[in-house]
């Protein structure tokens, strides 16, 4: 199997080519490694061979292995990219450096109260759910302009949008879309594409992009 070094090299390099394609800078664009599911033994290397933005699905598995290896090896960044209970929020907000699936008024009244109490303004991706799935999580895109300006008015820092395109048919048209669902609202930031399309992504806008199995091999 190729050393974690190469991969993250590899992964780097590919951003750095379609981003010039895009006539963009790929310091613009910022790769999470998705440690989902993957033991600190396996996330070590990537942080030796320089990668810092690490993202997790669930606060319960990001408690269990974080604290300890942040304690060892300072500066990394955490991303929440999977869905969060409203319950979890205080544990999110606590732990998370962003939070990438916000995505209900229920959830922005938890993390209004959980950054209220704490005074930690965690920055905040609203998810939406771009291809219009029953099965998948986000807000539709009707329901945007209402949940961002629930979102801001609780002084959530919200500075950008999610998503994850369908699945087995061409991303672009929906990477192309909450590109322009985030200029149409003022945000800069574009949380989509993942290891099968991430270059596709960058070239539409993306910055910041959810990496795993390119870089960890098949989930555990």
């Amino acid at each position: 199997m190729t050393d974690p070094a190469t991969l993250l090299a590899d992964i780097n390099a590919r951003i750095a080519h379609a981003a010039m394609i895009a006539r963009r800078k790929a310091d613009e664009v910022t790769l999470i490694a998705v440690s989902k599911t993957h033991p600190a033994e396996a996330i070590v290397p990537l942080i030796a061979a320089g990668q810092c933005a690490f993202g997790e699905n669930r606060v319960q598995e990001a408690q269990a292995k974080w604290p300890m290896l942040r304690e060892v090896h300072p500066g990394i960044e955490l991303h929440l990219i999977g869905q969060l209970q409203s319950n979890k929020a205080d544990e999110a907000v606590a732990l998370f450096d962003c939070i990438h699936s916000l995505d209900r008024p229920s959830l922005v009244t938890a993390l209004a109260k959980a950054m209220d109490k704490t005074g930690n303004r965690v920055p905040c991706f609203i998810q939406v759910n771009i291809g219009a799935e029953d099965q998948k999580g986000g807000c539709a895109i009707a329901d945007l302009p209402s949940l961002l300006a629930e979102a801001r008015a609780a002084d959530l820092p919200v500075i950008g949008l999610m998503c994850v395109p369908p699945a087995h048919i061409e991303a672009a048209p929906f990477f192309a879309l909450l590109d322009k669902l985030a200029a149409d609202h003022g945000l800069a930031g574009r949380s989509m594409g993942m290891s099968d399309d991430f270059e596709v992504a960058v070239m539409q806008g993306a910055t910041h992009i959810r990496v795993g199995s390119a870089l960890f091999g098949a989930r555990g």
